[in-house]
């Protein structure tokens, strides 16, 4: 059984549930939500210090820069397999350790500017593409071997959901210390 108050912590906003049978405008809400994330990102770091870059969101999680440099690997992770599952038939996603990337130097590291550069200009491209796609598009199927066959439409709304949920890591890290 989860306990509620670690839960909160984890999913600030609330665990990620896939809609089916999308439509344009619901597509169109996710995307502006992708669009905006490296800027609501960037607003919620702007002034904070190193250290404070290196305070975890919750007891044993990530410190804020893990958070951010996180958010840059798995967006561009998920970008590319977005244009794999347009380019390719029945394209197979290449899973990485998520765990372990958050652990690499890059990753630990305070400085999140390059990670905040990376967001900003691959999210222009990805949203420059996905406000392209038809409803074919969005049906295009990718299989993810861990977590079993998915759309491009899934992946739209999964990150759209990803980002809203690590900022709210971030806000509400900043709520509870009063920066």
């Amino acid at each position: 059984m989860s306990d509620p108050a670690l839960d909160a912590l984890r999913y600030p906003v609330g665990k990620f549930h896939a809609v089916t049978g999308a439509d344009h405008a619901a597509r169109a809400k996710w995307i502006d939500e992708i669009a905006h994330a490296p800027a609501n990102i960037a607003k919620l770091v702007h002034g904070l210090t190193p250290k404070q870059l290196l305070t975890p969101y919750r007891e044993g999680g990530w410190t804020l820069a893990q958070v951010v440099n996180h958010m840059a690997d798995s967006h561009a992770n998920a970008y590319i397999r977005t244009r794999f599952a347009i380019a390719e038939d029945n394209f197979t996603v290449k899973p990485y350790d998520e765990k372990r990337w958050a652990e690499f130097p890059d990753a630990t590291d305070a400085d999140v500017t390059p990670s905040l550069d990376l967001l900003k200009g691959m999210h222009a491209r990805w949203v420059r593409l996905l406000r392209t796609f038809d409803d074919a598009d969005f049906a295009r199927p990718l299989l993810h071997p861990e977590r079993g066959p998915m759309t491009v439409d899934w992946l739209t709304q999964l990150y759209a959901w990803h980002g809203r949920h690590h900022a709210a890591h971030i806000a509400q890290t900043k709520q509870t210390h009063g920066w």
